[in-house]
This record gives C-alpha cells, sequence and structure tokens, in this order.
C-alpha cells in the first residue's frame, strides 16, 4: 500500500456537503488532483443517512425527523440508515489498482478498518474484530453472511462502529461513524414500526447490541479528543504517513455545488433506485 496519504480534517458541515465531499474525494483523486486521502468530520446537526439502496418512505418518518430537527441524506454506500450526531466520522480513497488494496471488498475493508481499531486502542478502548484474527487465519472461507462481518469493530461483544464502502471511477472509498454517544431514543424515534410495543422491544434490544465511546470509558469525549487518537490509529494500524490537505476556493465551490444539485435534492434522497436511474 502507498505509504504517503493526505489528511484532511474539515471540521462540522451539512449532511449534504458532508456527503458530498465524500464524492469530490473519489473524483478528485480520479483525475489525479489527490493521492490517497483520510478525512475526519462531524456533523453540524443530528442527520440521518440512509443507504444508496433503501426506501426511504417505507422505512423513514420524516415528521418525527423534522420534530427532533434533523437533517436527511442518502449516501454513494450501501448499508442501513445511520444517525450522525456526537461522533467523528471519517472516509478515505484511494486507487482501486494499489498494490496494497485487496480485489475483494471483505478483505478490503479487514485492511483499511485497521486504522479504525489502532483509533479505539490509543483512546483505551479495548476493540477487536467481530470475528477473531486467529479464527480468520485458520479458515477465511468459513466466515458467512450470517456471521458478524470481519471489518466491524467490537467490545465486550457490542459493535462500536459502522462503516460502508464503494468502489466508484476506479476508486475505493470507505466511510465510517465512530460515535462518542447515542441517542437512542431519538434513533429510534425516526424509524417506522408496525406497533409502539415493536418499537419499544427493538429500542430495549439495541442496548444489549451496540454502545458508544463514552460510554466504555465512562468520561465525556470530544470530537478533538477522536481526532488525535484515530489520526495516531490509523497511521499505526495502516504504516502510513499524514500529510496535510488544504482545500482552494474552487474546491469548495465545487463541493458546494454538488451538495446542492445532488445531496439536497428529493430525486437523491427521497426516490428509489428505479426512480433515480429511470430519470438520470
Amino acid at each position: 500500500m502507498q505509504t504517503d496519504w493526505l489528511f484532511l480534517d474539515t471540521g462540522h458541515h451539512d449532511a449534504a456537503v458532508n456527503m458530498a465531499l465524500d464524492e469530490c474525494m473519489i473524483n478528485w483523486l480520479n483525475e489525479g488532483k489527490i493521492g490517497p486521502t483520510l478525512r475526519f468530520y462531524g456533523w453540524k446537526e443530528p442527520s440521518l443517512s440512509l443507504g444508496r439502496f433503501q426506501k426511504a418512505e417505507r422505512t423513514i418518518d420524516f415528521e418525527a425527523v423534522a420534530k427532533h430537527g434533523c437533517q436527511y441524506v442518502r449516501r454513494l454506500t450501501g448499508g442501513s440508515a445511520v444517525l450522525h450526531d456526537n461522533e467523528l466520522t471519517y472516509s478515505l480513497v484511494i486507487s482501486e489498482d494499489d498494490p496494497g488494496i485487496p480485489k475483494t471488498v471483505q478483505d478490503a475493508y479487514y485492511i483499511l478498518s485497521k486504522g479504525v481499531l489502532e483509533g479505539y486502542r490509543a483512546l483505551g478502548v479495548h476493540a477487536e474484530y467481530a470475528i477473531p484474527e486467529r479464527e480468520l487465519k485458520r479458515d477465511r472461507t468459513a466466515i458467512c453472511f450470517e456471521k458478524p462481518a470481519i471489518y466491524e469493530m467490537v467490545a465486550d461483544g457490542k459493535k462500536l462502529s459502522g462503516n460502508a464502502q464503494t468502489r466508484l471511477r476506479g476508486v475505493l472509498m470507505q466511510h465510517g461513524s465512530i460515535p462518542m454517544s447515542m441517542d437512542v431514543d431519538m434513533l429510534f424515534d425516526l424509524f417506522r414500526f408496525p406497533s409502539e410495543k415493536s418499537r419499544a422491544r427493538k429500542r430495549n434490544g439495541f442496548y444489549n447490541k451496540a454502545v458508544a465511546i463514552d460510554d466504555i470509558m465512562e468520561k465525556t469525549h470530544t470530537y478533538e479528543m477522536a481526532t488525535k487518537a484515530f489520526k495516531e490509529g490509523f497511521e499505526k494500524g495502516l504504516g502510513i504517513t499524514l500529510s496535510p490537505l488544504k482545500l482552494t476556493d474552487e474546491d469548495w465551490e465545487e463541493v458546494y455545488d454538488l451538495a446542492k444539485t445532488k445531496y439536497k435534492t428529493d430525486a437523491w434522497n427521497i426516490h428509489t433506485l428505479k426512480e433515480r436511474t429511470v430519470n438520470g
């Protein structure tokens, strides 16, 4: 893997701008304007990001989204909806042709998520892969879709972070959510359920499946504390050196234009994949 990477901390922005910048990074690497890049960012308001293939109106309670003052955006990547609030989010881009990037999605996740693993450890969180490394080395083919994915981070059996990946225009982009704390009541208020009893059951079960950094360490962490730890973690986990990247005014204009024309539109955020394909 190429060891000289660029680093960008864009701070807190609107949901549409955050997703537009992720896509611009793909374009810039494809065009040769940047090399492999790691970006850290936060969210100006609580934001719900929906997976690329999810059906919004069947899943999301938009009245509840408005009630909680949440922003809403669809990601380039697949997976389930994620509530972004008090968290550090990372994204990275690297060429698919980089010799250090495995061709399979699962193996690429495993390699790139080493940065996340070491970031948690830098904070003192005893994180590990959902599937122990010794099992991976003994029998990688034994892992099936019914088992936790190998790139997921867990502590005491509870999921710590969510990650997603896509490959576009010869570029691999991976991003992930690293929550310091979670507003579980808000999270479950944003989705449609057949009944309130069903909502309560799912919400109560969630506490046994996921955990945030503040809960584990029993103290409050800031965005700045997380960025320091995870920057060190990515350098150690991936064996890379990070150098600062400064965006120009023209770069930001490109980001804001994409946010306006794509990530703030119902055509992208609400319509189904079939509708988006038909309408171009």
